[in-house]
């Protein structure tokens, strides 16, 4: 079994081991390329300061190409009785390149390693995520100018309350992801900052150039105070669980309505058998199998905030082994979001609107406002236009307008498509 790079003389108890080694090598993986881009960035530091001379830069920097290759093609692996990516790196860099593997790590900690490379992680994600939510809000806003002229029945308290449109009901949940894509530039520029050369939280006495790192690495900006970049370990999780949560509850109202509007008491909306999945007792079942898995996984992730409070709320400053759990509470989550959105993104042109809902006659007080709005405008003050209304409705007397017209931002017949986009524009723009 490989030592550990820590390791001196005693080995640790197999046991002890394998509970705090975890599950580590089963998303480790995702960290190796940016592990290896502040690796590179790091030595290209070690020489410019003089720490490393130029033929060791050179030996490392081949190393790290031959190991950032084999990590592309698929080829890199964690061995066995290696704790960790970042110790496989090391090693195999050290099999590469000799003495010269060896000098890699002056200057830094393990703390700031990783959390360096999952700083890297975390925001490639959240740019990931963002990709994957622009063409999912791109998917809302054309469906809602393509039906934005069928009528749907509004409902406040599950019952029959105004009318609305199913551009209106559409272009609300784009609108959603453009306040949802503030929480997630947020959290990416909370990513965007360097921890490297804060080392085990306290700094070096090698004289290292972080403004290097930080500019060779493509970080926005650094961690400046060495104490505080180490208590950045789960605190930038915790931003990301804060932003993904968003998009989650964006998608999980969305697919609740999707699974209601689908059901035969509504009929409201359908989508294409192969969509759905059937009973297997029940031969006429058409379950939305889909949306109440996207509702269920998103309502999971919307936990993923409270997990991470409780994992690390409790700690006090300086680095502790707490945090390699949120690895485990997080990185899942990232995966089911990205997947929600595609499946979301996939469906949602599927689906057929019921053109002929209104026609139904409990649907005629949906235009009991309007009717109370067309007596004001004749001149009776509001509340007895009201009580007129309503009395008009419990006698059956009440006869709903011919014909209505919403004229304002946002309303059934001006729902500001190109005003949303322009939003969700200028947020993208934050990156």
């Amino acid at each position: 079994m490989a030592k550990k790079l820590w390791q001196k003389d005693v080995e640790v108890n197999k046991l002890v081991e394998k509970f705090t080694v975890g599950k580590d090598a089963e998303f480790d993986l995702l960290l190796a390329e940016h592990d290896v881009k502040a690796s590179v960035a790091h030595a290209k530091m070690l020489g410019k300061v003089g720490l490393l001379n130029a033929a060791d830069v050179k030996k490392l920097l081949s190393g790290f190409e031959i190991i950032e290759k084999q990590i592309k093609q698929g080829k890199f692996k964690i061995e066995d009785g290696v704790e960790d990516v970042h110790s496989q790196i090391e090693m195999q860099l050290t099999k590469i390149t000799g003495e010269a593997g060896k000098k890699i790590h002056i200057g830094r900690s393990r703390n700031d390693q990783v959390l360096t490379a999952i700083k890297l992680y975390l925001r490639s994600e959240l740019k990931a995520i963002s990709n994957e939510v622009s063409k999912l809000f791109d998917v809302f806003l054309k469906q809602s100018e393509q039906h934005k002229n069928v009528s749907l029945p509004g409902y406040t308290h599950l019952q029959i309350a105004m009318p609305s449109s199913f551009g209106l009901w559409l272009g609300a949940y784009a609108e959603s992801l453009c306040d949802d894509m503030e929480l997630v530039v947020a959290a990416y520029h909370i990513c965007n900052k360097n921890p490297l050369g804060s080392a085990a939280g306290y700094g070096s006495s090698f004289p290292l150039d972080r403004k290097l790192t930080t500019d060779l690495i493509g970080f926005g900006d650094m961690n400046i105070n060495s104490v505080y970049a180490q208590m950045t370990r789960g605190k930038a999780e915790k931003a990301v669980a804060v932003a993904i949560a968003s998009v989650a509850h964006t998608l999980a109202k969305f697919s609740y309505d999707v699974c209601l509007y689908m059901s035969q008491n509504f009929g409201f909306i359908s989508f294409p058998e192969e969509l759905t999945t059937g009973s297997s007792i029940m031969p006429h079942k058409k379950n939305p199998d889909v949306f109440e898995l996207v509702r269920g996984k998103c309502n999971i992730i919307q936990g993923v905030p409270n997990q991470l409070t409780l994992l690390t709320s409790n700690l006090p400053s300086g680095y502790h082994r707490d945090m390699q759990l949120t690895k485990e509470v997080l990185f899942p989550a990232i995966q089911q979001l990205k997947d929600c959105l595609g499946i979301l993104a996939f469906a949602l042109p599927q689906m057929k609107v019921n053109k002929e809902i209104l026609k139904d006659k409990k649907y005629a007080y949906l235009y009991s406002v309007d009717a109370v709005n067309e007596l004001v405008k004749k001149g009776m003050s509001f509340r007895d236009a009201y009580k007129k209304v309503g009395l008009d409705i419990k006698a059956e007397k009440f006869t709903p307008p011919a014909k209505i017209k919403h004229t304002h931002i946002g309303s059934i017949d001006n729902p500001g498509t190109d005003l949303i986009r322009k939003q969700f524009k200028k947020v993208l723009e934050k990156f």
